[in-house]
């Protein structure tokens, strides 16, 4: 007897993306993000505007949505949504918008860990890309997290080293604002980091027991250094912008894959899949890639859009929880820290 198709909404608003997409059982039919400019201009997410800018978007996207999978709203089987972690203000719209619309089609809600989502992202079907098997260990790298994950099934996961302080998402935007850079500036570091020397510079590497990550540090030296050199040359960031984004880069990398070479080691898991927005960055795609030659590791990397925040991740994951009859009551709530 053949299994009917699985249709599920899903909704991702933890930040300053507006997403939503619609999964037949692991595809994607459509995956809409309306992304927020204004905050641009304040050099960061400025959450109140984040929050008013998704009650603008939601319904627009949602309904593009809709239109772009070629179904009927009545097709849908279940609405998965962001619970956490995230904004506040912007987890409420999402959360608001996804309840109702399931009260109103008289369908189940599916709540969905935000981090565990950038983690499934690998399960969405795609072809000419290879799902990993479990278990395996994860590293979701972002402007909110940077943790070393060992995932044993769809929904058991470890964390077993995450950062103490900084993300490394937000030390690459940090440390490009001090460069003078706009915000984002982590893909503007990327991108001239292909241009520069990596070993132009040498910046610290903390040191950190165990699997946890510390990035504040390096964000310190950077702008000391930065603030010394300019001291002598006014002009010494328009001139060596190539090589400090690269040597910046570089040390980045380092920490991650060492922290990562660690974590295979303890648990002889050589099976490795990255996420977050951060895992978007070509200096990571290439160490990890370098890392399986010289290693013997198996490497995952998700296809570009659904490294950044995305409703895809959030679907593959509801589709998951669907099939595990795992719904989410009426009263459920929004919450800005939600653990895996």
């Amino acid at each position: 007897m053949k299994i009917p198709d699985v249709y599920i909404l899903a909704i991702e608003s933890s930040c300053d993306d507006t997403s939503a997409s619609i999964l037949k059982n692991d595809s994607v039919l459509s995956n809409v993000v309306a992304s927020q400019k204004i905050h641009e201009e304040y050099g960061g997410v400025v959450p109140e505007l984040a929050s008013r800018a998704h009650q603008q978007n939601i319904v627009p996207v949602v309904h593009q949505a809709i239109a772009k999978a070629n179904i009927d709203k009545n097709q849908l089987n279940a609405i998965a949504f962001t619970r956490g972690p995230g904004l506040l203000g912007s987890l409420l719209v999402g959360t608001s918008f996804a309840k109702s619309m399931a009260i109103g089609l008289n369908i189940p809600l599916i709540e969905v860990n935000h981090m565990q989502g950038h983690i499934l992202a690998h399960f969405i079907h795609e072809d000419n890309f290879n799902k990993p098997e479990f278990p395996f260990l994860a590293m979701t790298i972002s402007g909110g997290h940077t943790q070393i994950v060992r995932v044993n099934n769809y929904f058991e996961m470890e964390i077993i080293g995450e950062t103490i302080d900084d993300a490394v998402g937000e030390a690459f935007d940090k440390t490009a604002k001090i460069l003078g850079l706009p915000y984002p500036g982590g893909p503007l570091v990327d991108k001239y980091a292909k241009q520069g020397n990596p070993k132009a510079y040498k910046f610290p590497k903390p040191k950190v027991e165990g699997l946890n990550f510390s990035f504040s540090g390096l964000k310190t030296s950077v702008l000391y250094f930065i603030q010394k050199q300019v001291k002598e040359d006014p002009d010494f960031i328009n001139k060596n912008l190539y090589d400090i984004c690269a040597s910046l880069q570089y040390t980045i990398i380092e920490i991650l894959m060492d922290k990562l070479k660690k974590a295979v080691k303890q648990t002889d898991i050589k099976q490795i899949a990255i996420g977050g927005g951060v895992s978007a960055n070509s200096g990571i795609r290439n160490s990890l890639k370098e890392a399986e030659k010289k290693y013997g590791w198996k490497t995952f990397v998700p296809k570009f859009e659904y490294t950044t925040d995305n409703a895809a991740m959030i679907g593959i994951a509801g589709y998951y929880k669907y099939l595990a009859n795992d719904f989410a009551r009426q009263d459920i709530t929004a919450t800005a820290r939600y653990s895996i």
